[in-house]
């Protein structure tokens, strides 16, 4: 129980981004024609936001299953680099390492990647709940938006700014609670370089690429600052 409470605690923010906007999604949809039915099986199976509103014109223009996979491809390729950086948490995980790959978002990997894990807490199952949790939300938000769409007159227009804030939520949690801000200094540093020399459409891939390929240089010299400050906190609690 205690592992699932702190799951639901740390996963709040995602439940109101998740919520507000599935919605949008869900009313989107419901205006194009697809009821709560597609709603409930496109947020279940395909799980993925931006992916998702685009399936709505692709559906909608009677797109080949070719071109909505290489779409899907090109929208979705930051994933690879998430995966990268996710083989050491999720080896140990069984079973359950299947679903926990395919629920690994854009806010489910923020969460597990820097989420604190107290005593008493186990990993395995945190990861588990809070990819559950994530995924039942966005569930929740898009079926009801579909419900209910009909019956109540909303206006999409900016509801995707939802998920920037709710990174900039996240990203300033992250900031605040940890001792190291060396990797955030170098996401932002890269995507603002990549920003500036690819533009909004193209500097996703070339910006992960480069926060990778530094993080991965600075690995060993990160641990050992982190261990230095781990020894820190433990002498002074001696």
């Amino acid at each position: 129980m205690k592992t699932i409470r702190y799951a639901f605690v740390r996963s709040l923010p995602i439940m109101a981004g998740y919520i507000v906007l599935g919605l949008g999604f869900g009313v989107l949809l419901q205006s194009k024609g697809y009821g709560a039915g597609w709603a409930l099986v496109m947020s279940g199976l395909i799980y993925a936001g931006s992916m998702q509103y685009v399936a709505i014109d692709l559906l909608a223009g009677g797109a080949s299953l070719i071109s909505a996979a290489i779409m899907t491809l090109m929208v979705n390729a930051r994933h690879l680099f998430y995966g990268i950086s996710m083989l050491e948490r999720y080896k140990d995980t069984g079973a359950a390492k299947p679903y926990l790959i395919f629920a690994l978002t854009d806010e489910t990997y923020s969460l597990v990647a820097t989420t604190p894990v107290p005593d008493g807490v186990d990993k395995g199952w945190f990861y588990l709940f809070i990819s559950m949790l994530d995924h039942v939300y966005w569930i929740i938000g898009c079926t009801f938006g579909a419900l209910f769409g009909s019956l109540v007159n909303f206006n999409t227009k900016g509801v995707d700014f939802v998920m920037t804030a709710l990174f900039i939520v996240i990203f300033t949690d992250q900031w605040l609670n940890s001792k190291n801000h060396i990797p955030a200094i170098t996401g932002v540093i890269c995507s603002v370089i990549c920003l500036l020399l690819f533009g909004p459409d193209r500097f996703i891939i070339p910006a992960m690429l480069s926060i990778l390929t530094i993080l991965t240089l600075l690995r060993k010299p990160l641990e050992e600052h982190m261990e230095r400050e781990d020894q820190k906190g433990d002498d002074s609690h001696a």
